[in-house]
């Protein structure tokens, strides 16, 4: 079992409930990381559902409090099963505290007409990258959870012209990329803001909505990712991403908002 797979497992204990573990080896500097976590509740709904033809649609996750490292349970409640679509909410909950908010919609395919203006950004190949050596002053968990090979934008803290960052994504293990995976993925990277900034910000996720798209390829591979911010203002921003497959399919989207913690 790769490292993504038992550190987002979930086990059924009944009534809609789901025990899973918090593992620190996902942390960032204040907390475990919100799409590992986002990952963590997104497996438990789709359990709860047990439905391959209803693919996750939408899924938006309020983070009230940062879990600590250990157990946690899971709680799915299916608001409504029509003919086409399940609505559920869920509760990422420990020590008898809610510490996410959640509500997910899955899906069957439809029969519909089809636009797809959206292009992958053209950047190199993976093959072609390279994956920037880490800060050995800053210990942070999750470097070694993922591979990355930047494309796009400034090197945090450098000061760029824009809030843009980017380029290819797998986990060290090289996960199969599935729904589970794509909403980590859009939380996995640095926070595009990095790219403007000049010196070190905290980003904790404030809400996290992810609109998945294609059908993933359910195979590994690298996938590519593109973060931009617009707006900060009175200590707030937005973050929107996109996950595209190797062949250039869009795969997700995703819009966050975060507060900006300035050092001091």
């Amino acid at each position: 079992m790769s490292r993504f797979l038992q550190d987002t497992a979930v086990e059924p204990v009944g009534a809609g409930t789901y025990e899973a573990r918090i593992d620190r080896g996902w942390w960032i500097e204040r907390g475990p990381n919100g799409g590992y976590l986002a990952a963590i509740v997104l497996r438990a709904i789709i359990a709860e559902v047990d439905d391959p033809t209803r693919r996750p649609r939408s899924i938006t996750l309020h983070f009230l409090r940062p879990p600590v490292e250990g157990p946690c349970e899971v709680l799915v409640v299916p608001e409504r099963a029509g003919r086409g679509m399940t609505t559920v909410s869920a509760r990422l909950r420990q020590d008898g505290r809610d510490c996410i908010l959640a509500i997910a919609a899955l899906g069957v395919d439809r029969i519909a007409p089809s636009i797809d203006d959206q292009e992958a950004p053209r950047v190199e190949a993976p093959d072609a990258l390279v994956t920037p050596p880490a800060d050995p002053r800053v210990t942070i968990p999750i470097r070694d959870r993922y591979e990355q090979r930047p494309a796009l934008g400034s090197r945090p803290f450098e000061a760029g012209e824009e809030a843009v960052t980017g380029g290819w994504i797998r986990t060290t293990d090289d996960d199969p990329v599935d729904e589970v995976l794509l909403a980590a993925l859009t939380d996995a990277w640095p926070p595009a803001v990095f790219a403007r900034l000049g010196g070190p910000t905290g980003v904790p996720t404030v809400d996290l909505t992810i609109h998945f798209r294609h059908a993933p390829p359910g195979v590994p591979g690298w996938s590519l990712v593109r973060f931009r911010t617009a707006v900060l203002t009175d200590g707030y921003l937005e973050e929107d991403g996109e996950v595209w497959s190797a062949d250039g399919l869009l795969l997700a989207q995703s819009r966050q908002l975060a507060v900006v913690l300035t050092p001091g």
